[in-house]
C-alpha cells in the first residue's frame, strides 16, 4: 500500500523555479527523506512504488543521502520470498536543537537529535532576581547541556525559547511577561541568542505547550483545541486543525489579561490571571484560614488529603478557571480544553468543580481533559518547533556540501 507523500519541494525551494536536472535531483532526495521519517524504515522498491521514482533514481538518491549523512542502513528485512532488502533510515545525528522552557520557577533544558529523541536535558531552579541574571541562568544550562550531549555549541542547528509574554519582532522583546520582572527589555533575547551562538526562536510559552500536547499528547484529532496553561501566570494555546492561531500581533489567547468584574465593596476585580494563577491560590487558602506560608503545591496536596480549607480554595479556584474556559467557549467554541502547567497538573481535583462552575456561567461547554504532558509541555513543544526549522537547515546544509 502506497503511502501519503510529503512536500517534494526541497528547502529553499519553490515550485515555480525553472528545471534543472540538480534541482529534480534535489527535489527526489527531499521528497524520499520526508517519506522516511514520517513512513518509517523502508526498502528502496518500496519507496519506488510509494513514490512512483524508477528503482535507478530510487537507489541514485539514497547513496546521496548516504553520502550527506542524511540517511542510513536501518537493517534488512528477509521476506518469505524473494531477495533480502536493505531497509533505509533517516540519520537523527545529522543535526540537533535545543528546546528552552523559561518559567519564574523553574528553567528547563533540552537537547534533541532530528528524530525529537531527547539526548540530554536540565531541569533547575529559577534564581534569577534580574533579567540579565535570568537569561545568563538559561545560557549556562543551554551550555551545559549541550556538552552533556556531547556536542559543541555549532552543532546546535536553532533553539527554540518558551516564555510567558507576547515576542516582538520589532522590539526584540516581550510584552506582557507579567510573572517575569523587567523580562520585556528590548536586546534581553539578542543577548541570549549570542550566549547560544545559534540562530534562536522566541516562542509564547502557552503556545508551545499547546503545539506538544496536540502532537503528543491530550490533544491529538481536535479540531478546535485549546490549552490552558496555570502556573505562576495564565495563558492560552489555540489551535485549528492543528495550526496555531497566534493572532494579528501574537498575543491571541491572552485571557488572562481579561479584567474581572469589581469587588462587591466597589475595588477592581484584577485580571482573570491575578485571580487564577499559583498566588491567587495561595492567596486565598491563607484568607480562608491555613497557616502560612504556603505554596499552591501544599494547598493542591492538603486539598488532596482532605483538608476542608484546601479543598474550598480549590473550588475557588476552579470558579476562576471557569470564567477563563467560559471566554475561551464564546469566541472560540473548542472542542477541547486541557489543563496544563503547575496548576494544571492537579486537574485531578478541579474537573469536577470546573464542571459544576461552568454549568453556572454558560451553556457553551467543551470538553474538559488533563494534560498528558504535565510540565514537560512547553519544553516538548519547543523541541518540535525548532526541529521544523532544523531538519530543511540540515538537508540544504549537508547536501551543498556533498555536492561540492
Amino acid at each position: 500500500m502506497s503511502r501519503h507523500l510529503p512536500s517534494t519541494v526541497p528547502p529553499g525551494g519553490s515550485p515555480a523555479q525553472p528545471w534543472n536536472r540538480q534541482r529534480l535531483r534535489s527535489n527526489n532526495e527531499w521528497l524520499l527523506l520526508e517519506l522516511l521519517r514520517t513512513g518509517g524504515p523502508s526498502s528502496r522498491a518500496q519507496l519506488a512504488r510509494d513514490t512512483g521514482l524508477s528503482k535507478p533514481t530510487v537507489s541514485a538518491a539514497l547513496a546521496a543521502l548516504e553520502l550527506a549523512g542524511l540517511a542510513r542502513e536501518a537493517g534488512r528485512f528477509v521476506p518469505e520470498r524473494g531477495r533480502t532488502a536493505v531497509l533505509y533510515e533517516p540519520d537523527p545525528t545529522a543535526g540537533h536543537v535545543l528546546g528552552v522552557d523559561i518559567g519564574r520557577a523553574r528553567l528547563r533544558v533540552a537537547v534533541a537529535d532530528l528524530a525529537g529523541r531527547i539526548v540530554a536535558r536540565r531541569d533547575i531552579p529559577n534564581k534569577g532576581r534580574t533579567a540579565n541574571a535570568v537569561a545568563d541562568a538559561v545560557v549556562a544550562a543551554a551550555r551545559e547541556t549541550t556538552t552533556e550531549a556531547g556536542l559543541a555549541a555549532a552543532e546546535i542547528v536553532h533553539a527554540v525559547i518558551g516564555t510567558p509574554g507576547v515576542w516582538d519582532e520589532q522590539r526584540r522583546g516581550v510584552r506582557y511577561a507579567t510573572s517575569l520582572p523587567g523580562w520585556g527589555r528590548p536586546g534581553l533575547f539578542d543577548r541570549i541568542g549570542e550566549g547560544l551562538e545559534t540562530g534562536v526562536t522566541v516562542a509564547n510559552d502557552a503556545n508551545l505547550a499547546a503545539l506538544g500536547e496536540f502532537t503528543l499528547g491530550a490533544g491529538r484529532g481536535s479540531r478546535m483545541f485549546a490549552y490552558l496553561l496555570i502556573g505562576t501566570g495564565l495563558g492560552v494555546g489555540v489551535l485549528k486543525d492543528g495550526e496555531l492561531l497566534s493572532g494579528a500581533h501574537g498575543a491571541a489567547g491572552e485571557v488572562g489579561l481579561v479584567p474581572l468584574p469589581a469587588r462587591p465593596d466597589g475595588t477592581p476585580g484584577g485580571t482573570i490571571e491575578e485571580a487564577a494563577a499559583a498566588d491567587a491560590v495561595v492567596r486565598t487558602a491563607l484568607e480562608l484560614g491555613m497557616g502560612g506560608p504556603l505554596t499552591a503545591k501544599e494547598v493542591f496536596d492538603a486539598a488532596r488529603s482532605g483538608d476542608p480549607l484546601a479543598i474550598e480554595a480549590v473550588h475557588r479556584e476552579a470558579g476562576q478557571l471557569a470564567y477563563a474556559v467560559a471566554v475561551l467557549s464564546a469566541l472560540l467554541d473548542p472542542d477541547l480544553v486541557v489543563l496544563g502547567g503547575g496548576i494544571g497538573g492537579s486537574a485531578d481535583l478541579l474537573l469536577d468543580p470546573l464542571e459544576r462552575a461552568l454549568q453556572q456561567l454558560t451553556p457553551l461547554r467543551p470538553k474538559l481533559a488533563q494534560s498528558e504532558l504535565g510540565e514537560e509541555a512547553v519544553l516538548l513543544g519547543a523541541v518540535a518547533t525548532a526541529l521544523e526549522t532544523a531538519r530543511p537547515a540540515v538537508f540544504a546544509r549537508r547536501t551543498a556540501l556533498a555536492d561540492q
